[in-house]
């Protein structure tokens, strides 16, 4: 039996394995998905073999570390530097992201969104400002310190600090932070997200299995809005065919998964 995981810190709330476990049973997939917690990113190679893993899911806050244990990175990570998905290929730890191509799966009803909000500048910002230049999108980045933003300013991007921000219209804001996963903090100051909320059509959580305060001030203004399920359902459907070796239909996957989220 092939094993796979999902390595997270939280990872308890993770619906990971459900997905991945529904797949591989009612497809006749001989594999089991588990949940690894760990708190140290540098312990993530160790850990993949120590388990003797054939592939793994990674979230919040190891994504970068995740880049840096592998022996190569295959397409849209290799350009990110974030890798949310792992592969042992022949005792090789093989990365890739499926993180961008799931929140777009996950937003394809938001309608004529040419301006997006960042709010964070962790592996899942990268990851999505990335994909946005690729669709042509015009992006800004929000982040507490100036720090995180010079990756975002090497890619030409519009970047803010709470000090500089400007109240503007935006088609789109997405916390990408984890922000509300664990408590029930905003990702950003109040006095500053609420402004940018009441002149946006459309807001996206990354976090999901709860209402953020994000996505609840969200509501409470009108505002056309999703937590991160759908992404989650995207970017798994995708790393359930790499972990299958593109064995199975994807309409299946997507129906078993889509189906799991019912439990």
């Amino acid at each position: 039996m092939k094993i796979f995981a999902i390595f997270g810190d939280p990872v308890s709330h993770s619906r990971s394995p459900l997905m991945h476990n529904s797949v591989f049973q009612a497809l006749h997939v001989n594999a089991s998905y588990i949940r690894v917690h760990l708190t140290d990113g540098t312990k993530l190679k160790e850990t993949f073999f120590s388990l003797s893993l054939s592939g793994a899911n990674v979230t919040v806050p190891h994504k970068e570390a995740a880049f840096r244990a592998c022996d190569e990175v295959r397409g849209f990570a290799k350009k990110i530097g974030v890798v949310n998905t792992l592969i042992n290929e022949n005792g090789r730890l093989i990365g890739y992201n499926t993180d961008a191509d799931g929140f777009m799966f996950a937003i394809r009803d938001f309608l004529h969104v040419k301006t997006i909000l960042l709010i964070g500048a962790g592996g899942t910002a990268k990851a999505l400002a990335n994909k946005f230049i690729d669709e042509g999108l015009h992006v800004t980045v929000l982040n507490r310190s100036k720090g995180r933003l010079s990756y975002f300013e090497d890619l030409g991007l519009t970047c803010k600090t709470y000090e500089d921000i400007e109240t503007k219209e935006y088609d789109l804001i997405v916390n990408t932070t984890s922000a509300g996963l664990k408590d029930d903090s905003y990702p950003a100051p109040l006095e500053i997200l609420k402004p940018l909320l009441q002149k946006t059509k459309y807001s996206a959580d990354v976090i999901y299995g709860k209402t953020t305060p994000f996505l609840k001030l969200s509501k409470e203004l009108g505002l056309t809005c999703k937590d991160g399920a759908d992404m989650l359902l995207g970017q798994g459907v995708l790393a359930n065919e790499l972990f299958t070796e593109h064995t199975l239909d994807k309409n299946d996957i997507e129906k078993v998964m889509q189906e799991s989220f019912l439990y």
